[in-house]
This record gives structure tokens, sequence and C-alpha cells, in this order.
């Protein structure tokens, strides 16, 4: 398994770069806000077609990043050549201080 995790800081500075952010939580939970610019792929819906990245980073993340870790094996099969999962999910996102988009 490559998919390494990395914390928010190191998240948004590759976000920058180019990487690709995928939210995995079911699109409801979306409501209580996401990452500006993500794509939403709910694990519920996970096929084993690899994300399109361009050769960039995939960086997957949920609420608090229990269900990227538990799902690893398969996030890893669809994150291309860099997949990360995203330390504390969008939690940890937000006591980074970043931003939180709504709606």
């Amino acid at each position: 398994m490559k998919i390494t995790t990395i914390d928010a800081r190191e998240a948004k500075t590759l976000v920058e770069n180019g990487a690709v952010l995928v939210d995995v939580r079911e699109p409801g939970e979306r409501a209580g806000g996401y990452i500006a610019n993500d794509r939403n792929l709910p694990l519920s819906r996970l096929t084993p077609v690899p994300v399109e990245s361009n050769g960039k980073p995939v960086i997957f993340y949920c609420a608090s990043g229990a269900r990227t870790r538990m799902n690893a094996s398969a996030l890893d099969a669809i994150g291309g050549a860099e997949p990360k999962i995203l330390a504390g999910g969008i939690m940890g996102w937000a006591q980074a201080g970043l931003p939180i988009a709504r709606g």
C-alpha cells in the first residue's frame, strides 16, 4: 500500500499546486461544509476506476479521517500515483484554520 497520511497544511499546499481533493462523505454530510473545489465520491459509490488527476496527487478526506483510514486499501487502488489521506478529515482542516465552504 502506497497511500500516506498528510496534515492539513501539506494538503493545502498540494491542492494549490494541482492536487485533486476528494470528499468520500455522503452528499447529505456535505451540507455541513466541505473544502472548496473538491470532488465528491462517496465511499458507498466507490468504484475501481481511478480518479482522474493528470498525474497529480489525490487527497481523500471524510469527516474525521476514520473512514478514509478504514478504507485505505480501496482508496489506494483508485488514488493514482500519489494517493494521500487528509489527517483528521475536514475537522482537521478546520482546526488548522483553513476555510470551509458552505452551501
